[in-house]
């Protein structure tokens, strides 16, 4: 069994992100998860942030913006090992 790593994303990232504007768009950058708009996407301060997952890409996937914690719980998850994948 794998050694127990903490989440970089969170059910609360993902509230952040479905409560956020319609252009909203989840990113990592520095080791930690943002909500950021997606006109701040490319400015100084977000260059080099890996964009995760949009708004409008997380309401397809989810079907709704009324998520129970368990479904934010899951999400997050699924966000989290996908990018923990892309680390290698």
């Amino acid at each position: 069994m794998g050694i127990p790593r903490d989440m970089t994303i969170t059910s609360g990232d993902v509230r952040q992100l479905l409560e956020s504007d319609d252009d909203a768009v989840l990113v990592l950058i520095e080791g930690r998860a943002e909500v950021v708009r997606g006109d701040e996407v490319d400015d100084d301060a977000h260059r080099g942030a890996l964009q995760v997952i949009s708004r409008a890409d997380l309401l397809e996937r989810t079907g709704s913006a009324e998520l129970s914690e368990h479904e934010l719980e899951e999400q997050a998850g699924t966000l989290d090992a996908t990018v923990s994948e892309l680390g290698g």
